[in-house]
């Protein structure tokens, strides 16, 4: 399948795309969104789930549904669905990762579709639950599976101690630049630091090797919290909330300003697709060969470098950190929810240990195809012991070093508002990033007002 297929752009979309990158280079880099997007907060309705309605198993054909970037970028599903006679599978109605009808169904007690394979347990997880959409997988996912789940994974997709969400696919934060950019500008060492990535943005810049020295997305999840990370994991409220005044917070967010000072103009203007949060600034630089450095989750600069004349020129590394800092970084997995109201459970549950072990899916994913280079990872112990033991002639050994990561790496803790939370902050301290306001101690006291104001409102 095209990655561009179902997709339409309007002019302006594509004009804005096209403002760093030209043409091509910009359709190009806005064709596959990658996850966790921004959806709105719908009605939580019930506080806990209703009991599942009986179900005679083989009503209907199992029917899964998909976010359409998972199917754009894994094309070996297409395969999977096309020649299973009982699965019929559809692309879901998440734009901007919205999750409205699920919640309209919910609360009619229905649902038109049994497995939701495109949730992130930080972005919607709790909101699913609290509405009553989406129940636990626990008697259904058969125990080998449950157990091979990589702990930190595990924890991530729980929730009172019951997993709501199926993991499938791995992402992890790191760093990405293009070895032709930085080689022309002298700069030869892996940036360890905040500090060296500023000043190697500054030695790319001033020897006029690309126009800007670093991206990054501005959206809180993906950078905000990386960067705070990497310095402190211990910037959440007992309750789970990001604390945005938290010392860490706050140094994350004085870095993004210096580090904005090498990057386009407009940085931090919506992206063109998935309701501004994907074809984003970032992408379409980075895609276009106009800067050297990128981090966000290691499958944009993957992407992105496949529009480059020569894409072996990416290089890939950790999540620089401060000095003295804890140095993490932050992961996530997209994975699959139950609906409460669906049927074939236990055909869901086949369907899922099928796809999230099934080898072709995770080659594609790692080496690529003509529908994009994703490098996902998946969610099992065992696949990385075998892959130790027997290691097939196609890993590169750009696997070690994102699944490297994720020892150190820390889930954006699950709460209603995980996602939110960012979005509401994100007005305030974009003020700072553009120098509208010169505290950064003062605008993050804002982002935790506004925030907590949100929380009393929706209770």
């Amino acid at each position: 399948m095209s990655p561009f297929a179902n997709r339409k752009f309007t002019r302006r979309q594509f004009l804005k795309a096209s403002a760093v990158a030209g043409g091509a280079a910009a359709l190009a880099a806005c064709a596959a969104p990658p996850p966790s997007g921004a959806p709105p907060a719908p009605d939580a309705g019930a506080t806990t789930a209703p009991a599942a309605p009986a179900v005679v198993s083989g009503e209907r054909p199992l029917k899964p549904t998909f976010y359409q970037w998972i199917i754009d970028l894994h094309p070996h599903l297409t395969e999977i669905n096309n020649t299973s006679p009982d699965v019929k599978a559809e692309i879901a109605p998440v734009e901007g990762f919205g999750i409205e009808r699920f919640v309209a169904e919910a609360k009619n007690k229905e649902s038109t579709w049994d497995v939701y394979v495109g949730m992130t347990p930080f972005v919607e997880m709790t909101q699913l639950i609290r509405a009553g959409v989406i129940e636990p997988w626990d008697n259904y996912i058969p125990k080998d599976v449950l157990d091979d789940i990589i702990p930190s994974i595990r924890e991530e997709c729980t929730v009172d101690g019951k997993l709501y969400s199926w993991p499938f696919l791995l992402d992890i934060t790191g760093m990405g630049w293009h070895s032709g950019i930085t080689d022309k500008a002298g700069v030869t060492d892996m940036p360890k630091t905040w500090d060296d990535v500023l000043a190697a943005a500054a030695a790319i810049v001033e020897s006029k090797a690309a126009p800007y020295g670093v991206v990054y997305d501005p959206q809180g999840w993906r950078s905000l919290a990386p960067i705070t990370h990497s310095l402190s994991t211990k910037v959440y409220t007992p309750e789970g909330r990001f604390d945005f005044t938290n010392e860490a917070a706050v140094e994350a967010l004085v870095m993004m300003k210096k580090l904005k000072d090498f990057a386009p103009p407009n940085l931090l203007e919506p992206g063109a697709t998935d309701g501004g949060v994907n074809g984003t600034p970032d992408e379409v630089a980075f895609a276009a060969e106009k800067t050297g450095f990128y981090f966000k989750y290691f499958n944009a600069p993957y992407r992105m470098a496949a529009n480059w004349k020569d894409p072996k020129q990416l290089r890939i590394g950790p999540l620089p950190k401060f000095v003295n800092g804890e140095g993490s970084t932050v992961f996530w997995t997209t994975g699959a929810c139950l609906f409460t109201y669906g049927k074939n459970k236990e055909k869901a549950a086949e369907y899922m240990k099928k796809i999230t072990y099934d080898m072709q899916i995770w080659k594609d994913s790692i080496v690529g195809t003509p529908s994009g280079h994703p490098v996902q990872l998946p969610p099992y112990t065992s696949i990385y012991k075998s892959w130790a033991e027997n290691r097939p002639d196609w890993l590169p050994e750009a696997v070690n070093t994102i699944y490297g990561q994720l020892p150190i790496a820390k889930a954006i803790t699950n709460h209603l508002f995980g996602l939110k939370q960012f979005q509401i902050a994100r007005p305030f301290y974009d003020k700072y990033l553009t120098g509208e306001e010169k505290d950064a101690k003062a605008v993050m006291q804002q982002c935790m007002d506004a925030v907590t104001e949100e929380l009393k409102k929706a209770a």
